[in-house]
């Protein structure tokens, strides 16, 4: 999870966005690895999953909505498949006591880390 983990924060902290290849090859790398680990992931493992899954999600729902024909499809079935995920792993956190408030407070925490690492 690591590896998906820092690699998005490249992608968070670049100036340009990445080509509609590069994105779809990461995002099967995301969801090749969650179709392997999600249900082994720890606590700190759960937290990057979640952080790079949102991610992926809200970068492919813009592209989706600045892309027209066959890509934005393409951009709008990954935001889609990769929901169920965010869902789960939302949830887990949960029963782990986390509330929303608290997730939003990591992610601040992270995309600071990602911004410090990459500027």
């Amino acid at each position: 999870m690591q590896e998906l983990y820092d690699q998005i924060q490249v992608y968070l902290n670049m100036e340009d966005e990445i080509p509609f290849k590069e994105f779809q090859s990461f995002y099967k790398k995301v969801i090749d690895f969650l179709a392997e680990n999600a249900e082994d992931l720890d606590e700190e493992s759960l937290w990057k999953a979640l952080f790079v899954v949102e991610n992926v999600i809200s970068n492919a729902e813009g592209r989706a909505n600045d892309t027209r024909g066959g890509e934005a499809k393409k951009y709008a079935k990954m935001a889609s498949r990769l929901q169920l995920w965010a869902k789960n792993f939302g949830a887990r956190l949960g029963r782990a006591g986390y509330t929303e408030d608290d997730i939003n407070d990591r992610f601040n925490v992270m995309f600071a880390e990602g911004e410090k690492q990459h500027s």
